[in-house]
């Protein structure tokens, strides 16, 4: 079978730059192996300043290497305490600064927690708050998109249809976790379903790995099998702009991997 041409419509990359004193090098090391994405995990805080951020952000760009950013896990747009949101829209906004420096294009966030609350009051609550960062994001000239996740646990806000309404209603982007899908849904990419909601996006920013899975969905993830792969790949639109993010335990191999197996299809 004749090999695909490099296509520069689809862009692979792993969830993790690494400490702040190797980024420059780990970058380096992912353009070597043809990777041209890289989302930077702020899992627990905004661990790189300012200055920083404009060094990486241009050994990035010098690398063709498409940054984005995971918002801190601590977020929930639609917490019972006024207190709490607040501190979830600054950890974002802190994300949407330094992502500007970084020239990233997506901050990427986990949007709430339902909580007591129906799934309607709930999405209204987090819409509502969406909004408003949108509008902060505007004043400050922020440039990178925001994305909430669709999210792999049954009790977390983040199907399909909610990130898909949340993008109608605010004008964000998203990210879309087909590991989280499958999940979620007990074991169906629901591909069809999931494109077509997305349609209108210009680019996808995707999440893909391995991942196990039980009846209240997501457990964690693993290495993503060869045949997991091809079942993405095969289901990808072609006329559209594709980010491809791996957040297996082996992330940088199995983006390589991801690459190597679409270069074949």
């Amino acid at each position: 079978m004749a090999k695909r041409k490099e296509n520069e419509n689809i862009k692979f990359g792993p969830a993790g730059l690494g400490p702040v004193k190797d980024a420059v090098k780990n970058l380096e090391e992912y353009h070597k192996l043809g990777l041209k994405a890289c989302e930077i995990a702020f899992t627990y805080s905004v661990y790189i300043k300012e200055e920083d951020a404009k060094t990486i952000g241009e050994a990035a760009k010098r690398l063709g290497i498409q940054l984005s950013i995971h918002a801190p896990y601590f977020l929930n747009l639609n917490s019972e305490d006024p207190k709490k949101i607040e501190s979830s829209k600054k950890r974002i906004l802190d994300c949407l600064k330094i992502g500007t420096i970084l020239q990233a294009k997506y901050v990427i966030f986990h949007s709430g927690f339902y909580g007591k609350k129906g799934k309607e009051e709930t999405y209204e609550n987090i819409k509502k708050n969406i909004l408003d960062l949108q509008e902060l994001r505007k004043e400050k000239n922020y440039t990178p998109n925001l994305a909430p996740e669709t999210m792999g646990k049954i009790n977390v806000f983040g199907s399909i249809e909610e990130i898909s309404r949340l993008v109608h209603d605010t004008k964000c982007s998203a990210c879309i976790d087909f590991a989280h899908i499958l999940a979620r849904s007990g074991g169906d990419y629901r591909f069809r379903e999931t494109l077509n909601n997305f349609k209108d996006l210009k680019e996808l920013h995707i999440h893909f790995s391995g991942i196990v899975y039980g009846e209240k969905g997501e457990k964690y993830h693993k290495k993503t099998p060869e045949e997991e792969w091809i079942k993405l790949l095969s289901n990808l639109p072609k006329n559209k702009n594709l980010v491809i993010v791996n957040e297996s335990p082996d992330m940088i191999k199995d983006s390589a991997a991801g690459k190597r197996i679409y270069g074949s299809l």
